[in-house]
């Protein structure tokens, strides 16, 4: 636990904040700190009005958490402040959120959080504190460089790992950052818990987004802008009109489910046209994408992003959802835009998602950055691609040599 964190000095003359959701991984957090003697502060956010979510298992940072995180502090004897942070939340990732679904795309609004208010605002407020660091209940590690800096890992749980949401982090914020629990498994976090005898010990993970407390993105959006359900027509990828829709914002990428027109084959959504509302439908296969554009580009590997790719490309694996694995893929720079080319290829990738890269395609692999999907094709972008995949193909065809 001392070597995790990285600093210097006695742990009792340094000063940690811990920002605490109110759930299991966070309360053992702040509790593994306390009992390693340093001086721990305790900090919950209110992010938006509770309304129906305070009594729900499934959000984040209700009403109870909020009543449960006091309580853990109370257990383990540190002080807890609870801050408001409604206003910045709404304009920083709710009303995010929604607009990114008015313009067709699927928004990870986890990723502007972490980005906008938990590793900017609460950072500023931790230092305003005189906390050395701000550590957090997040399964991802981070690690001391040779130079001296810090980069980010993936948790040593697999199935825990949650650094595709945190790809956005910058080297600046992770030099004041630190995650306990990288190196730790769940079922070793639950036993911490009753180890300390924490009254969130057995309490459910969440898995809903927080303001989202029904699971229902579409009713949250209409809520939040009303009339932004506009009809329109679903048509095929011919442009024939094979039915109408009550808004764009009923549909995701690669939704089989709810389409409410009659196919002889079954027909997945490829695309999200928001100026004109109209949902495109189409076979499986049109789902496949091979290139992905990236804006707003976060890079956290050695050295510039330029002298990594070197005029050339990049070898690296990336995710294209928190919930798939990474695959083989290479950079490369196309004018502006930063480019991604899928090795093997991706169903369902979404304008508004995040694509994460890693240096390793399982393990611990290191996290090199990542960026938003701004636009993503079937067919790959350059000339070089092409004729890889060619050489490729040829490799998988050729008859053996006697």
């Amino acid at each position: 636990m001392l070597d995790s964190l990285a600093l210097e000095g006695r742990p009792q003359d340094t000063r940690v904040v811990v920002a605490m959701s109110g759930g299991v991984d966070s309360s053992v957090t702040a509790a593994l700190l306390k009992a390693a003697g340093y001086d721990v502060v305790g900090i919950t956010l209110q992010l938006y009005d509770h309304g129906a979510a305070v009594h729900r298992k499934g959000a984040c940072c209700a009403g109870q958490d909020v009543h449960d995180a006091r309580a853990v502090a109370a257990q383990i004897g540190i002080p807890h402040y609870v801050l408001d942070y409604e206003s910045r939340f709404k304009e920083a990732v709710i009303d995010r959120f929604a607009d990114s679904y008015l313009a067709g795309e699927t928004p990870v609004p986890c990723v502007e959080c972490n980005q906008s208010i938990k590793f900017r605002d609460l950072l500023t407020t931790s230092r305003e504190l005189g906390a050395e660091v701000l550590a957090t209940g997040h399964y991802v590690a981070s690690r001391r460089q040779p130079d001296g800096s810090f980069a980010l890992y993936r948790a040593r749980e697999q199935e825990r790992d949650q650094s595709y949401f945190l790809f956005a982090t910058t080297r600046e914020q992770l030099e004041r950052l630190r995650f306990p629990l990288g190196n730790m498994t769940k079922a070793e976090t639950r036993a911490a818990a009753r180890r300390f005898g924490l009254p969130v010990a057995e309490k459910h993970d969440s898995q809903d987004i927080c303001f989202v407390p029904s699971g229902r993105y579409s009713e949250t959006i209409e809520r939040l802008k009303p009339g932004a359900a506009e009809p329109g027509d679903i048509v095929g990828l011919d442009g024939c009109v094979l039915g109408q829709h009550r808004g764009i914002i009923h549909f995701t990428v690669g939704q089989r489910r709810g389409l409410g027109i009659a196919a002889g084959t079954p027909l997945y959504v490829v695309r999200l046209e928001a100026e004109t509302r109209r949902v495109v439908v189409g076979p499986r296969e049109a789902l496949r994408t091979r290139s992905i554009r990236l804006r707003d580009v976060n890079w956290l590997g050695d050295g510039t992003l330029d002298a990594a790719l070197n005029g050339g490309r990049l070898d690296v694996f990336v995710k294209v959802r928190s919930t798939r694995p990474p695959q083989p893929a290479w950079l490369r720079h196309d004018g502006a835009q930063l480019v991604v080319e899928l090795v093997d290829g991706e169903d369902g990738v979404s304008p508004g998602q995040a694509c994460v890269f890693y240096d390793a395609i399982d393990g611990q692999a290191r996290v090199l950055g990542g960026g938003f999907i701004a636009a993503a094709s079937a067919r790959r972008l350059s000339a070089e691609s092409r004729a890889l995949e060619a050489t490729d193909m040829l490799v998988v065809v050729a008859p053996s040599r006697p």
